[in-house]
């Protein structure tokens, strides 16, 4: 039967039911095909994004490039005032590297800091753009690269005049522009209205409370950890497999990942070579992100990798790990600056791709909470990843160690991850393949499957039809 009533009618129907008296519970009140935006349903179009791939999008993405450079690549300028910090408290390697582990486990999993510029700003880009998300990344994680070749030589400039404590409150000032960049991060607004609720009729929520009455406590205990289950994407880690081994392979990568960027300014220093030289290393391997970043996303762009990019990415952590062995050879000019050539263009795959990955794996809806987790997780080992290095340090009174130690994470995280996720490609093919029948024994009698309850029809000849559906 087809609704022919126009939306005036379906209004006048709603105010004589207000009138009448208060509504009945919803399991006693009929079902009504009026609504207040009339009889159409939304269209697709309707829920797509305002500005999808562009718009203000680019507002965003670059905002989001600036809040990276600030909040990324600050932890890794803090091996500029390595050598400071421990002669003005007279600390060990180990001690002294708790500063630096503290402020990026904070930027990842804290909810202070440098956290709610850093996390808001990778969910929202996601939103702004679906179609160009992966060159969106790629441009986004050039941020990191700009603030790499920047913000090292700004700190010994600051260093050299100012002193480690007057340079941290420079810097604490420059850091405040995420204010800035957060401002114009706008949610993204839908097509259509949302449905106003018609006069007299209460929300559903609302219904349900009268007709139940309060909830009781352990209702409310079993509804915050349903809420807490689904916001802090537990669910996803127990249910998705691919977010679960991908969560855990970046957790253990970053154990090795950022610890050779704090240790490489003193391991260069504590051979003899000049601060402002060693810091020209850091700026050499941001500005080499800077051009590689945007390539990288191209490159991950072509047909040949899509839905390889978990490949891609693995191979980009495993040249990362290898690029520490070259530390082992010296401490000269040259041979770190072939370190930072080949760290720095595996990073930018990597940097390029570690959100990218993510939002392959995950539905972009539970894209922030399948992020906050990770970023939980990969805290713990950014956490303890320093410290380690130090006592280390502390222990063999050489720098190269720490290096060959992050070599060995990297490479081990990297084979994991490569090699789960073809195991699990492997099994989902195997479960996709039709059946293999055996042969039949006759080239003109060929089986096509029977169903309980089909029957048999007898054809001229030697010929049987069994009929399976009609």
């Amino acid at each position: 039967m087809v609704d022919r009533r126009t939306p005036e009618m379906c209004e006048k129907e709603a105010e004589s039911r207000a009138s009448e008296g208060p509504p009945w519970p919803a399991r006693f009140r009929s079902t009504s095909s009026c609504s207040s935006e009339g009889a159409r349903a939304p269209s697709p179009a309707d829920k797509q994004p305002a500005a999808p791939d562009g718009g203000w999008g680019w507002v965003v993405l670059l905002a989001t490039i600036l809040v990276l450079a600030l909040t990324l690549a600050f932890p890794s300028c803090i091996g500029i005032f390595y050598t400071d910090l421990q002669s003005q408290f007279h600390a060990n390697n180990s001690e002294t590297s708790w500063v630096p582990s503290i402020m990026t486990a904070v930027l990842h999993a804290g909810g202070l800091g440098f956290c709610l510029s850093f996390q808001p700003a990778i969910a929202i880009l996601g939103h702004y753009f679906v179609r160009r998300r992966a060159f969106a990344n790629s441009l986004a994680s050039t941020g990191t690269a700009i603030g790499l070749s920047t913000l090292p030589l700004f700190a010994h400039f600051l260093l050299t005049h100012m002193g480690w404590r007057g340079s941290f409150l420079i810097l604490g000032a420059v850091l405040l522009n995420c204010c800035v960049c957060g401002a114009v991060m706008r949610p993204v607004h839908q097509g259509s209205k949302k449905p106003n609720r018609t006069r007299g009729q209460p929300d559903k929520i609302e219904n349900e409370l009268s007709s139940t009455g309060h909830h009781r406590a352990s209702g409310k205990l079993a509804a915050f950890l349903a809420a807490l289950q689904k916001h802090m994407a537990f669910d996803l880690f127990c249910s998705n497999k691919r977010y679960q081994i991908y969560s855990i392979g970046v957790t253990w990568m970053m154990l090795g990942f950022v610890v050779p960027l704090l240790y490489l300014v003193p391991y260069a220093t504590s051979h003899g070579m000049e601060q402002k030289r060693a810091a020209l290393l850091l700026s050499i391997l941001g500005l080499i992100n800077i051009f590689m970043r945007p390539l990288a996303g191209i490159i991950s762009e072509l047909h040949c990798f899509s839905g390889k990019h978990i490949y891609l990415f693995s191979g980009a952590v495993l040249v990362n790990g290898l690029s520490n062995c070259i530390c082992g050879i010296g401490a000269s000019f040259s041979v770190l600056l072939a370190f930072v050539g080949v760290y720095a263009l595996s990073m930018s795959f990597i940097g390029s791709l570690l959100f990218q990955v993510l939002m392959e794996i995950v539905e972009m809806p539970r894209f922030p909470s399948a992020l906050g987790l990770i970023t939980i997780m990969e805290s713990v080992t950014l956490l303890i990843g320093p410290p380690l290095g130090g006592l280390l340090v502390d222990s063999t009174q050489e720098y190269k160690y720490v290096f060959y130690a992050c070599c060995c994470a990297m490479v081990s995280s990297a084979l994991f991850m490569g090699v789960a996720f073809y195991l699990l490609e492997r099994d989902e093919r195997k479960t996709m393949d039709p059946p293999k029948h055996a042969a039949p024994l006759s080239l003109d009698c060929q089986y096509t499957g029977i169903t309980p309850g089909s029957r048999a029809v007898q054809r001229s000849g030697s010929e049987t039809e069994y009929i399976t559906s009609v």
